[in-house]
């Protein structure tokens, strides 16, 4: 039987180069598609594929919680996450979500055939690069919640004035949540911190795809 596989990305022109990859594998079918997370839970549910292929950022509902959502209400889901975001703390997430893969689109044929038969055979499947993020940062201390939040409203453009009023708290806890999410992520300053949480996928661009 071939390796029965839907993707999820919203992205029209993407799932179209995925869907000509897997037609030239002969123990691949591509069952469905859909361009978001809500949708590909309603997918699974009717075509139960062995391998799927999701995005991260889509409108409506983003990959790490459909695939959380999928992994919750079918324990036999492989879920190999596809995206642009190569950062540690993304790729954490979407492990702990439960998928069996992170890969990334720049690197999508050979890479992503070898992942959907090794996911499929009972395998997980990292990309090199990104497991290495994922061990180089692996004794970094998170970020909390209010300090990403935080964070968001820097990378935004907001002053600590302006972030204190959309937050309801003090100026001086602002000051206080930066002076922490400066040495959490070692950042020189507010500047250099956005930086390196969009490249470890703390926020996240959303003008990617």
């Amino acid at each position: 039987m071939p390796i029965r596989v839907l993707t999820v990305d919203d992205h029209p022109v993407f799932r179209d180069g995925i869907a000509s990859i897997i037609q030239t594998q002969a123990d691949m079918v591509l069952v469905a598609e859909a361009q978001n997370g809500a949708e590909a839970i309603e997918h699974f549910r009717h075509y139960r594929p062995d391998v799927v292929i999701m995005d991260v950022q889509m409108p409506d509902m983003d990959g790490i919680e459909a695939t959380e959502r999928l992994c919750n209400e079918f324990v036999d889901a492989r879920i190999i996450v596809l995206t642009t975001y190569k950062g540690d703390v993304l790729a954490s997430r979407a492990l702990k979500a439960g998928a069996w893969g992170y890969l990334l689109k720049n690197a999508v044929r050979k890479e992503l055939i070898d992942g959907i038969r090794a996911v499929h055979a009972g395998k997980r499947t990292i990309l090199a690069e990104v497991a290495m993020e994922l061990a180089e940062h692996a004794a970094y201390e998170s970020l909390s919640a209010r300090e990403i939040e935080v964070l968001r409203r820097v990378a935004s453009g907001s002053s600590n004035k302006e972030i204190a009023q959309q937050c309801e708290i003090s100026e001086e806890t602002v000051k206080t949540h930066m002076a922490n999410i400066l040495a959490k992520l070692r950042a020189k300053d507010r500047t250099h911190a956005v930086a390196i949480a969009l490249k470890r996928g703390i926020i996240v661009d959303l003008d990617q795809g």
